[in-house]
């Protein structure tokens, strides 16, 4: 039988609001504005946007920085709830980010193990802050993503295993069109699931989709499917 894996995004997923944007809104001078409109626009690559938008940003920020987020960052409805039931139910799920780990991971602590949680790194050593790849494209991708959701996707799931990808935006884009079944909480996601006609629902809560795998579960089980 196959097995549910979920790989799920953070930025404006797990977390209300995209924190990236939040400290660019707050820290950093307006050429952002421009680098974000060409990531959008898919004129240059989320791994080259994203660096150039932390390199205006100076490494003595840092604690700043953090602190910001972990006063202003709500999670979305459901979401403790979402973990917990997923660590009971034994399920396979991993945080897929192309967010940065040293926000990621504090906001995350004592919720979901580190290890659990993949994500870009940062570099304070030079004037302004340098971000790292340790989980870029691998042979089969070409598309700069920064942190590959498709190859950690490849990294951690089997032939035969029911692939669930939950997120809002460009980012989950490439994860989305491999997954069986996808979850948007994002006009733009959804969007772009029917456009290509993936098999996809919409969510707000987190609540919502654990009510659905409850419920695929169930039908499953039924025909010996799923595991």
């Amino acid at each position: 039988m196959s097995r549910l894996k979920i790989f799920c995004d953070f930025d404006g997923t797990i977390t209300t609001t995209d924190n990236i944007i939040s400290l660019m809104k707050n820290f950093a001078p307006p050429e952002w504005n421009e680098i974000k409109d060409l990531i959008l626009a898919q004129d240059i690559s989320i791994k080259e946007g994203v660096g150039r938008m932390f390199r205006l940003l100076p490494s003595s920020s840092r604690d700043e920085l953090v602190q910001y987020l972990l006063d202003t960052h709500q999670f979305r409805h459901g979401f403790k709830d979402f973990i917990d039931w997923a660590q009971q139910q034994n399920i396979d799920l991993k945080i897929v980010s192309g967010g940065i780990g040293f926000f990621v991971e504090p906001i995350l602590d004592g919720i979901v193990p580190p290890e659990h949680v993949y994500c870009n790194s940062a570099d304070f050593s030079e004037e302004t802050i340098r971000i790292t790849w340790p989980h870029s494209c691998d042979e089969d991708c070409n598309n700069e993503c920064g942190c590959c959701k498709t190859s950690i996707i490849r990294q951690e799931a089997e032939p035969g295993d029911f692939v669930v990808m939950i997120g809002d935006s460009i980012t989950d884009l490439e994860g989305a069109k491999m997954a069986d079944l996808v979850f948007a909480c994002d006009d733009f996601l959804a969007d772009k699931c029917r456009e290509l006609g993936l098999n996809y629902g919409r969510f707000e809560s987190f609540d919502e989709i654990i009510t659905e795998l409850e419920e695929m579960n169930r039908k499953a089980e039924a025909h010996g499917q799923l595991s």
